[in-house]
């Protein structure tokens, strides 16, 4: 089956306009949310706290028996002064509880109250987390900075290997597998309590690393068309070039995702938002490659009349000396 994206590129455009102005809402709504005021609700690295993680002994009779009242929790917290901390219940016998900084004396206090309220914990599956606000300010510049400077890289490269226009879309492409990453779990922090950590930055820059190698191959494969056949039309040059790197982009994205997909189910707690980002954001760079990246290309050649030749002075060379000949 060949596939002719040039021909559909405004449905292509406008599933992937419709999948940001979603994340964008969401964002935006997150933002006004007393409990987020933020794009995306931010986890213990960032804004710094402590955040306490209890789950219910269930091998002691009858202390499971009840779900867990999440208004019980609230009202607990309130009393030992904690009102504005963040509550979630995880799975059907644990608690997280995200607030301030607390002394030793504040959390044994807290967990105390909630004993008597809910039922015993399990000694050895509490964990509790304390990260400075400072250190948390420092983590997200750090990421922000490492964001900016790889893309900046990717421009630059693009740029020298291709042409400034093929860097400025690809950059148009990766945008748009980050905002499709970010709007997913600012949907996600709204409705599932979802929390993004250092190690969301992470997962951000590995999908641009990720998403751009895609690209590079279909830009590649464009160029080399161009140089056999520099007089075709640029939409079916493109065309060409995605049918005939599609296999390797399938083939690579589906056995990258089944290993992410057995991490987010077997690798823990820990890993489990870092893989399902890159399970997102591998999935958009898959389609941004292809539907995104090479379609904004085809239709800026058309629109400024350029020339899509990509021809190396060697080859000029070769096709001047036919020519004489």
């Amino acid at each position: 089956m060949r596939l002719s994206i040039n021909k559909t590129r405004s449905l292509w455009w406008a599933i992937s306009s419709s999948m940001i102005l979603i994340g964008i809402i969401s964002m935006v709504i997150s933002w006004q949310n007393p409990q987020i005021r933020a794009p995306l609700r931010p986890g213990l690295d960032f804004i710094g706290g402590t955040r306490l993680q209890f789950e219910r002994d269930c091998t002691q009779p009858g202390n499971c028996d009840q779900p867990i009242d999440i208004n019980t929790v609230r009202e607990v917290s309130q009393a030992q002064g904690l009102g504005d901390s963040s509550i979630q219940i995880v799975g059907e016998n644990g608690l997280s509880i995200r607030s301030k900084d607390l002394d030793v004396n504040q959390r044994t206090n807290l967990q105390t109250a909630l004993t008597q309220k809910i039922g015993a914990f399990d000694p050895q599956k509490n964990q509790i987390d304390t990260v400075g606000p400072t250190l948390g300010a420092e983590l997200f510049r750090s990421g922000i900075i490492a964001l900016i400077f790889a893309c900046t890289g990717i421009i630059i490269y693009l740029t020298f290997r291709f042409q400034l226009d093929y860097a400025l879309f690809a950059i148009a492409a990766l945008f748009h597998d980050v905002l499709v990453t970010l709007g997913v779990f600012s949907i996600f922090g709204l409705v599932l309590g979802m929390e993004v950590d250092s190690l969301f930055i992470v997962a951000l820059l590995t999908i641009i690393g990720f998403s751009v190698n895609d690209t590079v191959v279909i830009y590649d494969r464009i160029r080399e068309t161009i140089k056999i056949n520099p007089e075709k039309p640029i939409a079916d040059i493109v065309d060409d070039a995605v049918n005939q790197t599609l296999g390797r982009s399938i083939n690579t994205t589906l056995t990258t995702l089944l290993s992410l997909t057995a991490i987010f189910l077997f690798g823990g707690e820990t890993l489990r938002n870092f893989s399902l980002a890159l399970i997102i954001g591998f999935s958009a760079g898959a389609y941004s490659s292809i539907f995104i990246a090479s379609t904004l290309l085809a239709l800026w050649r058309e629109r400024t009349g350029k020339s899509p030749a990509l021809v190396s002075p060697e080859s000029m060379d070769t096709s001047t000396t036919s020519q004489d000949s």
